[in-house]
């Protein structure tokens, strides 16, 4: 994967100690003018496939808040702009299984059915080589960073 500012940044975010959803979404917190608390907090509750349950991957989630603010409808009436907006969700959903093999936590991290403790692991040298989690930090950032170039174009 070539690595660009902001996979490298939610990368980075991630080895510091922030969940994986809070390491994506705060890695575009100035492109999408939110100040970097707001970011934190917002995204904060996605951690751990929403709150350690182990569902959807906190850096998937990250990504479809990333392309609400940047490409989301605001009319309930608009079915057209809806549908837009959830083939977008659709297609990075997509991409994003198709690098890892699935969008959701526990078959990510390898994890038997259910929801996991709702205390966090202390982040150890033994927790960063055993988890996927930087690598998939970075690849969500790659991929909404991708496709929000690609709409420059």
């Amino acid at each position: 994967m070539e690595e660009n500012k902001y996979s490298k940044k939610a990368e980075e975010l991630f080895l510091r100690g922030y969940n994986c959803s809070q390491a994506v979404f705060c890695a575009f917190a100035d492109d999408l003018g939110i100040d970097f608390e707001t970011a934190l907090k917002l995204s904060s509750s996605f951690g751990g496939g929403m709150g350690r349950l182990r569902e959807v991957c906190g850096t998937l989630s990250a990504i479809f808040m990333i392309a609400g603010l940047k490409y989301g409808y605001t009319s309930p009436d608009d079915y057209d702009a809806k549908t837009k907006h959830y083939e977008l969700i659709q297609k990075l959903a997509a991409e994003f299984k198709n690098r890892h093999g699935s969008i959701i936590c526990r078959e990510l991290l390898g994890l038997k059915a259910g929801a996991d403790s709702p205390i966090p692991e202390k982040r150890t040298e033994k927790y960063y080589t055993t988890r996927p989690c930087p690598k998939l930090a970075a690849s969500a950032a790659e991929i909404i960073s991708n496709y929000i170039n690609s709409k420059k174009q």
